[in-house]
């Protein structure tokens, strides 16, 4: 099927889906405001995260940071210490990059149109979409991975919805279906169908507010939809990691705050090639610290982040005495307080191991 046979009227799927919208929409902090500073948070905290996780999040970093005059003057570190938990904090990176932009590319006022955001750090196209027809009305398609599912199965798309054909035709058929009235209430509406109803597994088809417009319902292949793309095998990486523990406190460090994990606390590492002993590295992480002698093995873990997967071998070691790397970017913290800190994901199930929880 082509963008140019769409198989029902257009103005018949926006108000079929927005009066049911108008009885079943969500009530979210982020619905009640035209603040685009709000808006655009909210959007880049649900890239790749629930709705369910985000809320806490949102509410507890417009009370520490409720402008993006006051987040552009925030250090990098606080802000990634917020997002502590949330994950993918390379979007807390460019949130502070964007506000930055903002402040004093455009005085502290948002770009209106969906182009002008797309040149905001940590914006693409869909997000811009969003922040423009939410904040401003303005008529912009939309494309994140509920309305990409919405619009495989209405259109009975069957290959992988991220494949570059698919997403050409997919931005095609949400071009065609924006409106350019009531564009805020659609946008909400359309992202809400894809989360309330049209589920990932099991869609709810008998509640469907446009069921008899949906071409996969009518072949009969909605719960094969969308089709998954093939796995991609992704490489594994290895370290040996470091527990220094000094009266109930370990010692770990900020990496920089630039490239992979960047500003994100971890416990001291060495890499660790394939075919290298775990124990000789540790040899050389003990002396990167000048200790000696033995450490305990703590455990191994596996954590597959975005494109690789990471293996780290971890050992502690208890000191008495260490005052010499409680300069810089090295800290002491109890467990209570590693908990509640910005610890990247291998390092928090290390952590986990550790204390048993």
């Amino acid at each position: 099927m082509n963008s140019t046979d769409i198989p029902f009227c257009p103005a018949d799927f926006t108000q079929q889906l927005l009066a049911w919208y108008g009885k079943s929409g969500r009530d979210l902090p982020w619905r009640n405001t035209r603040d685009p500073y709000r808006i655009w948070l909210s959007e880049i905290m649900l890239q790749q995260t629930t709705v369910t996780a985000v809320i806490g999040y949102y509410q507890r970093f417009l009370k520490k940071i409720p402008t993006v005059e006051a987040l552009a003057a925030s250090p990098l570190e606080e802000v990634i210490d917020l997002w502590a938990g949330l994950g993918y904090y390379s979007r807390a990176r460019n949130l502070h990059a964007a506000a930055k932009m903002v402040v004093q590319q455009h005085q502290g006022q948002f770009p209106d149109d969906a182009e002008s955001l797309q040149q905001l750090p940590g914006v693409g196209r869909s997000t811009a979409g969003a922040i423009s027809s939410l904040a401003f009305d303005r008529s912009a398609p939309i494309l994140d991975g509920n309305v990409r599912r919405v619009l495989c199965r209405l259109f009975a798309l069957q290959e992988p919805p991220r494949s570059t054909g698919a997403d050409k035709q997919l931005w095609q058929w949400s071009e065609q279906l924006t409106p350019v009235d009531q564009v805020h209430d659609y946008t909400q509406a359309i992202m809400d169908l894809g989360a309330i109803i049209c589920l990932p597994r099991k869609p709810l088809c008998d509640q469907c507010p446009v069921l008899e417009l949906c071409q996969a319902h009518k072949l009969g292949i909605e719960q094969t939809l969308p089709l998954k793309a093939k796995t991609k095998k992704i490489p594994t990486r290895s370290e040996v990691a470091l527990l220094i523990n000094h009266h109930d406190r370990y010692l770990v460090r900020r990496r920089i705050a630039t490239g992979f994990l960047g500003g994100m606390w971890e416990f001291p590492t060495i890499h660790l090639a394939a075919d290298e002993d775990p124990m000789k590295k540790l040899s050389i992480l003990l002396s990167d610290f000048s200790l000696n002698g033995a450490a305990e093995p703590v455990g191994n873990i596996q954590h597959i982040y975005s494109h690789f997967r990471l293996k780290s071998y971890a050992f502690r070691k208890k000191v008495e005495d260490f005052p010499q790397v409680s300069a810089g970017d090295n800290h002491w913290f109890s467990v209570d307080e590693l908990k509640s800190i910005a610890l990247h994901g291998a390092h928090k199930k290390v952590l986990q191991m550790l204390t048993g929880a």
